[in-house]
């Protein structure tokens, strides 16, 4: 399999890698366990994450940054994962529920009543939240590979153009900064990396109409080989910092895709994309966000 910076190539065509040389951080001197406890394991460069009947469970990293690149391999729950959540996001701090102002770039896996091939695959959801507003979801059906039987590699990527998430090497979204259209784009708050496993029987699986098999506990999700480039945050002077042009993420080739990138997306995105929330008449009657009609990609 194809090593994470072979897929950073692919992700974003870096003509010039050489000048932004990939961190090989591991999950043990890069995370820790916040939730769960029992229910979380983190190896050298492994981490497994446990849901069961009375817990999941949870990691975060350790160090704040403003745009860069994340890339880990993950293996989703096998069989029947109905209604469980496993999460990879990032995540600037939250303040409270009444002021929420929060940045998040999330990938979410939601689990179904089989893994094997059958009509009942998992969803691959994507959402973007700036300044605490969130309701950008995109929805994958994940039928042209299967995320459980072998790692794949998940890569977040973020700099002040745009947002990329990638799924082994291919990008299935972009989100593009329109900020000087008024339209906000996460620029000035730093985020963390945070991993997850959860219960949500309430919605996850087909509406929340099939719920949670407590007798296939336990659930497990298994992570390797995380890899980042990002630039640290370690206070205020760090925002202007992280956004001068000199850095490597500024760099003429990391504006757009390529045009093979972009045929690769929109073949995925055409065959195996199931909601987008541009497109949602009904949720939005006919009032879409504002960069619902600007081009993305």
């Amino acid at each position: 399999m194809a090593t994470a910076r072979i897929l950073f190539l692919a992700i974003i065509s870096l003509i010039g890698l050489q000048q932004a040389a990939l961190v090989n951080a591991t999950f043990a001197s890069r995370m820790k366990c916040t939730w769960g406890f029992d229910n979380c394991q983190i190896g050298d460069d492994a981490v497994k994450l446990i849901l069961n009947k009375w817990s999941g469970a949870a990691i975060e990293g350790f160090g704040d940054f403003l745009y860069g690149y994340i890339d880990m391999r993950i293996k989703l729950v096998p069989g029947n994962s109905a209604a469980v959540v496993t999460t990879y996001y990032t995540s600037s701090a939250w303040t409270s529920k009444e002021s929420d102002t929060h940045d998040e770039i999330d990938f979410e896996f939601l689990g179904n009543v089989s893994s094997d091939g059958s009509e009942f695959y998992y969803t691959l959801h994507t959402n973007i939240f700036v300044n605490g507003v969130g309701n950008r979801e995109e929805q994958f059906r994940m039928s042209w590979y299967n995320p459980t039987s072998d790692y794949h590699n998940y890569t977040i990527f973020w700099n002040p153009y745009m947002v990329v998430w990638s799924v082994d090497g291919n990008a299935i979204r972009v989100f593009r900064n329109y900020e000087d259209q008024g339209i906000p784009f996460p620029k000035y708050k730093p985020q963390k990396v945070y991993t997850s496993i959860w219960n949500a029987d309430d919605w996850a699986c087909q509406g929340g109409a099939v719920k949670t098999n407590w007798t296939y506990m336990p659930f497990v999700a298994n992570y390797l080989n995380y890899v980042e480039n990002v630039c640290p945050y370690s206070g205020p002077n760090s925002v202007q910092v992280c956004n001068d042009p000199s850095n490597w993420y500024f760099n003429a080739q990391y504006k757009q895709l390529t045009a093979d990138q972009l045929k690769t997306m929109n073949d995925i995105r055409s065959k195996y994309q199931v909601y987008n929330y541009c497109t949602d008449t009904k949720r939005f009657n006919g009032n879409f966000p504002p960069e619902c009609s600007k081009p993305q990609y």
